[in-house]
């Protein structure tokens, strides 16, 4: 078997949350990060028939059983992934009753997946069916953003056409604008079901005064739609408090669809 630490996936896993982390969008132990992978992919590198250990996820997502994912630990600081990520990191296999995940590696201190593991595999679930190309569910707190819910109107449409008037590439990256949920407890099934149901409409989704949601085929991806929407938010922050002269108008937005091959929300654009 080759060593884990030095496949693909694990090295682009540790690269995503350490940058995740030095981004400031994961203080402490806050976000989480779950990676969909392929058994070919996992077999080169593990003993697919050896569990570790067997644990209850809390949910029922019958669709996934057997399928495989590398996600982070509940209550492990970002900044410590690349230092020790067998401890940090953990691949499991959802079980065949949809309810159990199979430990295959990591959480070697005796660790458990996070606790929003639940949210993200409804996420998944909801995202393989508009995409089964879809690999990523990625959650962190990205200061503009979160200060953006709280002075901001979070109609979704509104939310999103502020974002994409901020920076002309926005439309181009997130063309499905950004859903929103008002304030919700963190960490129960209650948000894990209605983050699954606005993932059914937008890759990304906004958690008022708390952080985002992300979806995409790849970690790159991931981590670039939630980069361009917190710049945008950024943009905002500075000058909300500020007379507008200029902006991004709805014609030059369908002329960016035209250049870039795009097609914006339906509804969202005069």
């Amino acid at each position: 078997m080759k060593d884990i630490l030095t496949a693909p996936f694990m090295v682009e896993m540790i690269r995503t949350a350490t940058n995740m982390y030095a981004h400031g969008w994961d203080e402490r132990n806050g976000g989480n990060i779950s990676l969909l992978l392929d058994k070919d992919a996992v077999s080169a590198y593990l003993d697919t028939e050896t569990v570790l250990r067997t644990i209850p996820t809390g949910f029922s997502a019958p669709e996934l059983a057997g399928r495989y994912f590398l996600v982070t630990g509940t209550g492990k600081y970002f900044k410590n992934v690349q230092y020790a990520p067998e401890v940090n990191l953990g691949l499991v296999r959802i079980a065949t009753d949809g309810e159990h995940a199979e430990l295959l590696w990591g959480f070697a201190d005796g660790g458990n997946f996070t606790s929003e593991f639940p949210a993200h595999m409804m996420s998944h679930v909801e995202r393989l069916k508009v995409d089964p190309n879809n690999r990523v569910v990625m959650h962190c707190h990205p200061a503009n953003l979160l200060a953006m819910t709280y002075v901001h109107d979070l109609d979704e449409i509104k939310f999103t056409r502020t974002l994409w008037q901020m920076c002309t590439e926005c439309i181009v990256v997130f063309p499905d604008g950004v859903n929103v949920l008002p304030w919700m407890l963190c960490g129960t099934n209650e948000i894990g079901v209605a983050t699954a149901e606005k993932m059914r409409t937008a890759r990304l989704v906004v958690w008022a005064q708390h952080g985002i949601y992300g979806a995409g085929k790849d970690l790159d991806e991931t981590f670039g739609l939630i980069e361009t929407a917190e710049k945008a938010a950024e943009i905002y922050m500075k000058i909300a408090h500020l007379q507008l002269v200029n902006t991004i108008t709805d014609e030059q937005m369908h002329l960016l669809e035209q250049r870039f091959g795009v097609k914006a929300r339906e509804g969202y654009l005069n």
